[in-house]
């Protein structure tokens, strides 16, 4: 027995309007740009929702500090957030448990900032780093007379005394 199919109806987008003929193949129906920015709009409410929930933070605060800090890590000042959102760093000695009060957040930071500078070291590691290049020791323990130049750490074989 022949069995007839219809060809599938094709849907048209919401939001593009009837005179565009554009197709829906996403829920809504939606066209891919209206899919797309459906998306971000939703992921912009969930973390604007989780901010709050987490952080404490009132609702436009994110978005506030973000650009307060021109928006850039506080820290290293090269991660801008544009592919994976800046963290909200705050201080854990105030609030050690999953949620924040909101008093501590400190700034925005990028994940490798926020993991491995302001999660390993603590304030007083961090002075001694920055000091450590501000005044480096060997600049005061070697003398400038001890330094070799670079254009004399070339060792030519021929120079070299040999051992034994």
């Amino acid at each position: 027995m022949l069995v007839r199919q219809h060809p599938p109806a094709v849907r048209r987008c919401k939001e593009c309007g009837p005179d565009v003929n554009r197709p829906a193949p996403h829920p809504g129906p939606r066209c891919v740009t209206h899919h797309r920015a459906a998306v971000k709009a939703r992921r912009a409410v969930a973390h604007e929702a989780r901010v709050q929930k987490v952080y404490g933070l009132a609702p436009g605060a994110y978005a506030a500090l973000y650009a307060a800090q021109g928006g850039r890590c506080a820290i290293c000042q090269r991660s801008t957030g544009q592919r994976k959102r800046l963290a909200v760093d705050h201080d854990h000695r105030c609030c050690p448990g999953p949620v924040s009060c909101g008093r501590c957040v400190r700034g925005l930071l990028c994940g490798p900032c926020n993991r491995d500078v302001i999660g390993r070291l603590g304030p007083e590691a961090l002075s001694r780093a920055y000091w450590y290049l501000v005044d480096p020791p060997a600049q005061r323990v070697v003398p400038p007379a001890q330094r070799v130049a670079p254009s004399a750490r070339r060792v030519v074989v021929s120079q070299v005394q040999p051992t034994g």
